[in-house]
């Protein structure tokens, strides 16, 4: 009999909801942003910063509280992120002007932090090497599930009974989460105890990373490209200080199954991110379909994510994690190479066949993944590599958005899409897929080569 099950459980349970609840609230509020603007009247650019400083705070974050949680403890890290992200939930749903609801999406993204920064990292401790893909696909799968239903019931909240019910949602699943921690989560996990911790590189980490992302999300513009120079400035000093410090970088550096798996989602999530805002615009405008009609076709991507996810982690723990994540990365290489193809004309079937190709790839390559990421470092350095793989999805979903906008500056030069600019919309969207296909196809170089778990 395995004693250790009822912490198994309860830890995938709280991992598992944590997982659900913030890319929920993610992909909820981008529903909810229209009438966000309307509330308090904002103008586009400041309308962004409600999602841009959630974004921004979690990347700013993530590894330093992995890190905080390997040396003091990665459950009361990971309570005190759900704590701080229902809190802040609250706090946004009963903002009364705009500085309070930026501050408070701030509170919420540091708190986003605390949970991904941790909750990786509890399940590798808990589960055994033969047993954590399995977890991992659950977990996995969890977060799809959020993705899927944020539109669908953040539209329906916000349309019956206004924004700020999106923010409220998250309140009775953030109380679920921390009574199951208090009444069934047992252990602390802190196999780092008593090392210091480097404030001065977290700062220029964070900054550094905010710097660069930011930059990306203005591009074309010249203070984006300011941005991305002063940025990559602060990466090279961060390099040069870890080398000096005794720090978990330096056990990093020639950890290859680590720094290639980390490189190989950075590309993966590089490659994925923008797609599903390329295809919304592409079935509203180029084939005039409702909103809401888009919506259900484009969820044929994370549904198939979700279903096939605790499958691909289970595969994981038989077969070395690198093949069935390369598998992954070709799959999703495929169906980006068959959006290259995208007309005017392309029928509907087509669309749907090329997202679940590029689900399908999505399930097979994140679990055997971050089952390779998490099995490749010791257990005192879990926190930071669940931080680290947090922080590589974050940034790969910037780097597609600015790659995106580029494009769309050299086709569209700053004009509205609309029916007239269909064209040159199409040619914007196949180069870009056709860029994302390349991308993964280098990916599957790099997942290749990472070397062999067991």
């Amino acid at each position: 009999m395995d004693d250790t099950a009822p912490l198994k459980r309860s830890a995938l349970l709280v991992a598992t909801l944590s997982s659900f609840m913030t890319p929920f609230m993610g992909s909820s509020v981008n529903i909810a942003l229209p009438s966000i603007g309307r509330a308090f009247g904002m103008d586009a650019v400041l309308l962004s910063w409600v999602a841009t400083s959630y974004i921004l705070a979690a990347v700013a974050f993530l590894v330093p509280f992995g890190r905080i949680a390997d040396i003091h403890g990665r459950k009361r890290v990971f309570t005190c992120g759900i704590s701080t992200f229902t809190l802040s939930s609250l706090l946004v749903a009963t903002s009364a002007s705009v500085p309070q609801l930026i501050v408070f999406r701030v509170l919420q993204g540091i708190g986003s932090a605390m949970v991904f920064g941790t909750g990786l990292a509890i399940l590798s401790a808990v589960f055994p090497p033969g047993e954590r893909g399995r977890a991992l696909g659950i977990n996995v799968a969890a977060v799809y599930s959020g993705l899927s239903v944020g539109p669908f019931l953040g539209g329906f909240l916000t349309q019956h009974f206004g924004w700020r019910s999106v923010f409220l949602a998250a309140l009775p699943l953030g109380l679920l989460i921390l009574f199951v921690i208090f009444w069934r989560l047992k252990g602390e996990w802190a196999e780092a105890r008593g090392e210091r911790f480097d404030l001065a590189g977290a700062v220029l980490y964070g900054l550094t990373l905010v710097a660069i992302m930011y930059g990306f999300s203005r591009l074309p513009s010249t203070r984006g490209v300011w941005l991305i120079l002063a940025g990559l400035l602060g990466l090279s000093a961060f390099v040069a200080w870890e080398t000096r410090v005794s720090s978990p970088v330096r056990h990093f550096r020639d950890n290859r199954v680590f720094a290639l798996s980390t490189l190989a989602a950075l590309i993966h999530y590089s490659a994925t991110s923008a797609v599903g805002f390329l295809l919304s615009l592409y079935l509203q405008v180029a084939k005039e379909f409702s909103p809401q009609s888009a919506g259900v076709i484009l969820v044929s991507q994370p549904v198939v994510m979700t279903l096939f996810s605790p499958f691909a982690g289970r595969l994981s723990d038989r077969v070395e994690p690198r093949v069935v994540a390369s598998l992954g990365m070709a799959f999703t290489a495929v169906g980006l190479f068959l959006l290259t193809f995208l007309s005017a004309g392309a029928p509907l079937a087509f669309i749907i066949a090329s997202l679940v190709f590029l689900g399908f790839g999505f399930a097979l390559f994140s679990s055997p993944n971050a089952n390779a990421i998490m099995s490749s470092v010791e257990k005192r350095f879990y926190g930071i590599a669940s931080g680290t793989l947090g922080t590589s999805r974050l940034t790969g979903n910037v780097l597609s958005m600015g790659i995106v906008m580029l494009i769309f500056g050299v086709y569209l030069r700053g004009g509205q899409i609309t029916s007239e600019a269909v064209p040159a919309f199409l040619k914007s969207a196949r180069t870009a897929f056709g860029i994302f296909a390349a991308l993964c196809c280098g990916g599957i170089l790099a997942s290749l080569a990472r070397g062999k778990v067991r």
